[in-house]
């Protein structure tokens, strides 16, 4: 507890620059990172992550110090430079962007660790400490450096703020765009330039090996929770800055543990729990969703083979055994037991001796599953010229997804038909 107030309280200056740091990176990171995104252009983010390492190493070979500003410089040159020759092979040759994504990447860093191995065997002591880029160590940023991250993320969330609307159609529609006449190529290389000027803030936190998750991974995991930009930037930037503070507050408590992979830990725990329980597209919300339209297929199945059952006599309160819905319909018995409970509890079925009846609410729901049958069977060979008995089964799925006011404009199209295309009556009262 101690531990905790003493962190958060932020009296000391080193966790004041490590959490106001990482703020910035992270926040700056999910902001563009939404973008990147939503363009499926995942893997350019990984590209310059690897890409800005020669950079740095190029900047310090010429400064022969660690000086951040000419380091950032230096990063955001050759991690433009990448996309540059990214593009430049995808558009003069037959290689894919993937592809090219791939060698880029992999000439860039190996490059970089071929820079940060003759400086680091140099002598130059003032290397020491550099090869933090390749992993990143958010806990010795120092007030220039923050000051410095602090004028990146400030421009780069002002210039989205100002072309918001601009980046948004292109994040959506880029063929749209270019019909609304808004310059498309351009946004492209502002949105580019965005995306490493984010890399360039982040890698001295998380590293050039780790960057791509702090750029895809808080966007991925608000992508699950809606479906609106706004609130995706929002939530995407929270989960950024919670991962932030959280890895940073494990590193100030645990014994040499780094900030930068703890931070990476928890975003990506937070995209786990978005991806099983985040309500309507999580994986745990669209397997209980399937086995609910499962339940409701089958209630529909019973009550409409009650009352198939009771149509030719007009028998439809007449108690039904389990062997007559069996024959009737081949339903798995275990599936036929808990539907037909399910039912009873609802307060469709009701149990007698002789067996199971249909009350006057479940005649109702099984009148109009039938109904909405024959309805569609009738419209699909009417419509779209299909053979009556090939139309069975397509009803049989779509009987069960008809709203009531489909269902009406339904009747109207087709004049309230009686009989459908087998001559079976289509029940209305």
């Amino acid at each position: 507890m101690e531990a905790f107030v003493e962190f958060f309280s932020l009296r000391d200056p080193n966790i004041r620059y490590v959490v106001l740091g990482t703020i910035l990176l992270t926040a700056s990171s999910a902001v563009v990172g939404t973008f990147t995104f939503l363009q499926k252009k995942s893997l350019v983010g990984d590209a310059v992550a690897h890409a800005v390492l020669p950079g740095v190493c190029l900047a310090f070979l010429l400064a022969e110090s660690k000086n951040p500003l000419l380091l950032i410089v230096g990063a955001f040159v050759t991690g433009w430079l990448s996309l540059v020759v990214i593009d430049t092979i995808t558009r003069n040759s037959k290689i894919k962007e993937d592809t090219a994504i791939g060698l880029v990447l992999s000439v860039f860093f190996g490059v970089g660790i071929l820079l940060l191995t003759n400086i680091q065997h140099s002598g130059n002591a003032a290397q020491s400490g550099l090869d933090s880029f390749l992993f990143g160590k958010a806990a010795a940023l120092l007030p220039n450096d923050v000051r410095a991250f602090g004028i990146l993320a400030v421009l780069l969330l002002a210039v989205v703020g100002l072309l918001y609307k601009e980046f948004k159609i292109l994040a959506f529609d880029k063929n749209y765009a270019a019909i609304l006449g808004l310059p498309v190529r351009a946004l492209e290389l502002t949105l580019t330039t965005l995306t490493v000027l984010a890399v360039v803030v982040g890698i001295q936190a998380v590293g050039v090996v780790l960057m791509a998750a702090m750029l895809i991974t808080p966007a991925a995991a608000a992508r699950f929770w809606t479906d609106r930009l706004s609130i995706m930037l929002i939530l995407a930037t929270t989960f950024g800055v919670i991962s932030g503070v959280t890895g940073s507050f494990i590193s100030y408590t645990a014994t040499a543990m780094p900030t930068g992979p703890w931070v990476v830990v928890i975003i990506s725990i937070i995209a786990g729990i978005s991806f099983f329980f985040a309500p309507r597209k999580g994986i745990f919300f669209r397997v209980r969703r399937q086995m609910n339209n499962r339940r409701m297929i089958l209630d529909e199945n019973i009550l409409k083979t009650f009352f198939n059952l009771g149509e030719n006599d007009h028998s439809f309160k007449e108690a039904r055994s389990w062997d007559q819905l069996l024959v009737e319909r081949h339903f798995v018995p275990r599936r036929l037991r808990n539907g037909l409970a399910r039912l009873r509890r609802q307060g469709f079925l009701e149990r007698q001796s002789a067996g199971w009846v249909l009350t006057q609410a479940g005649f109702e729901k099984g009148k109009r599953t039938v109904r909405l049958h024959r309805l569609w069977e009738l419209y699909l060979t009417q419509y779209l010229r299909i053979a009556p008995d090939h139309v069975h089964e397509d009803a049989e799925t779509i009987e069960h997804v008809i709203t009531p006011e489909l269902e009406q404009k339904l009747q109207e199209k087709l004049g309230f038909p009686e009989v459908d295309p087998h001559q079976s009556e289509i029940p209305y009262r």
